[in-house]
């Protein structure tokens, strides 16, 4: 038990540089496993986190354009989400990868000042970068979806009420269109904390040995020749990371639902036992 935490003491946070520096060399212990694996994870929740952050705002923007009768707005707000949505992840960000790594090392002249361009093209950025650009695009046509079936009644309510642009968005528009959109959002939030584990494979390249958790699943399968031991607890990890986040998006969604009867009792399972 001591040694297993001492394990975690040394490599619980490896992936961002604290703790031990080199790798396990032998031995390659459960605990080892589970410590480096879920080290790596955090790389995971990172990516997943930030870009559901950025790509929720980036996504709102894009709906409202869609939905816009301005051609000017409506127009590359339709390419985007249709590139994005189009093409491979994977392709993205390969394609995002060759494109930034022509950018001059030494930076780019900015009114006089050197902005440096080389951070870019690791992973922590570059691969958030995609990710934030490729949800965007999927929330967006989930939220135009939303827009495109608001309840008619509230919307007239709203006139009724004299409320206009700003106000009548904020209060009605927006709102509602949250509580359709949330079962669905909710499943791609989902798919994008699965879809880190592709900046493993993209051309974006860890620093320091500080990968995500199939980068050190990774290693171990390669040192051991025994990928079920690894691979199943990275398995593992996001079956829990999914669970916290159905837990999380459904506290919100409550939320959402609040004024509706009976939509703030929690779902209870009980099996048809007698007919």
């Amino acid at each position: 038990m001591s040694q297993c935490l001492q394990t975690l003491q040394d490599y619980g946070l490896r992936s961002l540089g604290i703790g031990e520096r080199l790798l396990p060399r032998t031995g390659f212990s459960l605990c080892e496993h589970f410590a480096l694996i879920g080290s790596g994870l955090i790389w995971n929740i990172y990516f997943g986190a930030l870009a559901l952050f950025f790509g929720f705002f980036l996504a709102n923007g894009l709906a409202l354009a869609k939905i816009s009768e301005n051609p000017i707005l409506r127009k590359p707000a339709e390419w985007f989400i249709f590139l994005f949505r189009g093409s491979p992840l994977f392709i993205q960000f390969f394609v995002a990868y060759e494109a930034l790594v022509q950018l001059p090392r030494a930076g780019i002249d900015i009114f006089g000042l050197t902005v440096e361009t080389g951070w870019i093209t690791r992973a922590w950025a570059g691969a958030l970068f995609v990710l934030t650009l490729n949800t965007a695009a999927y929330s967006a046509e989930i939220f135009y979806g939303a827009l495109r079936n608001l309840p008619k009644g509230e919307l007239e309510a709203a006139d009724a009420y004299g409320m206009t642009g700003w106000t009548r968005y904020r209060r009605v528009v927006w709102p509602n269109a949250m509580r359709l959109a949330w079962p669905a959002y909710t499943n791609e939030a989902i798919f994008l904390f699965h879809a880190t584990t592709l900046v493993f494979f993209s051309s974006f390249p860890a620093f320091r040995q500080q990968g995500d958790a199939l980068y050190y699943a990774s290693f171990f399968a390669d040192k051991t020749f025994n990928p079920f031991i690894a691979y199943p607890i990275v398995a593992g990890y996001f079956i829990l990371l999914t669970l916290c986040l159905i837990s999380l998006f459904g506290v919100i969604n409550r939320r959402l639902n609040r004024h509706l009867p009976g939509a703030v009792r929690r779902i209870r399972y009980r099996p048809n036992l007698l007919r």
